[in-house]
């Protein structure tokens, strides 16, 4: 089928497009942009006059939870609230039941994203056995199974020397590792960002050196084994900072932000309210102001939803005793414009970082408009707003934004040229 996208205003950020003209699908790739290829019968046209045309968005981080975590959401449920949201690629995590470190669950997790066909996914697989930090996962088996990093995620390696070995390894085929930066010991127990409003509360902090003392091990082991890092969840000042000056001294390491924590800062707890519960905790003002300048120069050069949703029951026991994440794909796009609406992005710089910047980070191949490409784009009124929750698809109701007025609407998302999401 040949689809026409009739007078969008088409942003590019990897090639710097920026202009108003028309889009051309056949099948599932894009063939031209302005003129109509010659011969090409029109089959389907979408009047997209007001309309922003852009790379599908790109997140980095959505827990699906399957397998083994049905009670919170399905591959099914959560790519399409992807979809919603404007992503058309998506990354998982290896936290599963049972863990992804086997080419079995890899191929069941494709199986169903492809059968439900709502966004492409692309999975993480465990760096180590059941992600106990102690023998190495079959990460040559796993890329070849689809995966397309590795990450022990919050679980870290308790044992440096296993962790440099792992890095070695990785190194000799030029993987790329994902570094979830919280050391376990000074994080053991801790609720929130250490600071006046967790003194206030009663709550038990997590201090910044969590993140950073990590973060300078990583980073060393990282150097020292020559392996492509890229860094997830920044959270503190001083590790942007510390990431910053990496990528001064020339090492291939790049990081993401969540994009909750350009918005909520810990101040945002102040009600006990477990639907700002996160790990990594929300941080101080300083620190938020940090990483959106961060976002701004490209030190941080991906914006991502982490996504984790939970059932109900989840959400509501005492502040402590609740699980930690926020259920937010379906907003990235409207959440994300608030950025733009506040004056600290524009909107191709934005875009960037939700498309190109994200798959550039892990060598995925989206985030772009490219003629011959895969079809998969988003196009967005940013003149319109969204309710959060009018409509609803994650089975995770987790998500302090409900109800919230949010600019920007998403209308289509397409995958491969095939509408995967129309409001």
């Amino acid at each position: 089928m040949a689809t026409r996208i009739l007078g969008a205003r088409i942003i590019d950020p990897a090639s710097g497009l920026d202009q108003v003209t028309d889009l051309y699908i056949d099948a599932t790739k894009l063939v031209a942009i302005g003129q109509a290829p010659q011969g090409l019968k029109i089959d389907q046209e979408i009047d997209a006059r007001g309309l922003i045309a852009s790379p599908g968005l790109v997140d980095l981080s959505v827990a699906l939870c399957e397998p083994g975590y049905g009670r919170k959401g399905s591959i099914a449920s959560e790519t399409l609230a992807a979809a919603a949201g404007g992503v058309t690629s998506l990354c998982c995590s290896p936290r599963t039941k049972p863990v992804l470190d086997s080419a079995t669950v890899a191929e069941l997790i494709l199986d169903r994203a492809q059968e439900a066909g709502h966004a492409k996914v692309f999975p993480i697989g465990a760096l180590s056995k059941d992600l106990a930090g102690e023998q190495l996962a079959e990460l040559v088996t796993l890329r070849d199974a689809g995966c397309v990093a590795f990450s022990n995620g919050l679980n870290g390696f308790p044992n440096s020397r296993n962790l440099l070995r792992a890095l070695e390894y990785a190194a000799t085929f030029e993987l790329t590792v994902v570094f979830h930066s919280q050391d376990a010991d000074l994080a053991e127990g801790g609720l929130a960002h250490e600071g006046p409003t967790a003194t206030l509360l009663g709550l038990a902090g997590i201090p910044e050196s969590a993140e950073t003392v990590a973060l300078a091990r990583n980073l060393l082991l990282a150097e020292q084994a020559g392996v492509r890092a890229h860094f997830t969840q920044l959270t503190s000042a001083r590790g942007v900072q510390m990431i910053a000056e990496a990528q001064a001294r020339g090492l291939p390491v790049t990081a993401d932000v969540a994009l909750y924590q350009l918005i909520l800062t810990d101040e945002a707890l102040i009600d006990f309210s477990s639907s700002y519960h996160v790990q990594p905790p929300l941080r101080s003002r300083a620190d938020r102001e940090a990483l959106r300048e961060a976002v701004k120069s490209g030190v941080i050069s991906a914006i991502a939803s982490h996504h984790q949703p939970h059932e109900a029951d989840a959400k509501l026991a005492p502040f402590g005793a609740t699980e930690a994440g926020i259920s937010s794909v379906e907003l990235l796009l409207p959440l994300a414009m608030t950025l733009v609406e506040d004056g600290l992005l524009d909107l191709p710089t934005l875009l960037a970082r939700l498309s190109s910047g994200p798959a550039k980070a892990l060598q995925l191949p989206a985030g772009r408009l490219a003629l011959g490409a895969p079809a998969d784009l988003l196009l967005f009124d940013p003149t319109v707003s969204t309710v959060a929750g009018d409509s609803w698809y994650s089975k995770g109701r987790n998500c302090p934004f409900l109800g919230h007025c949010l600019p920007g609407k998403v209308r289509y998302t397409l995958v491969d040229g095939r509408i995967c999401y129309q409001s």
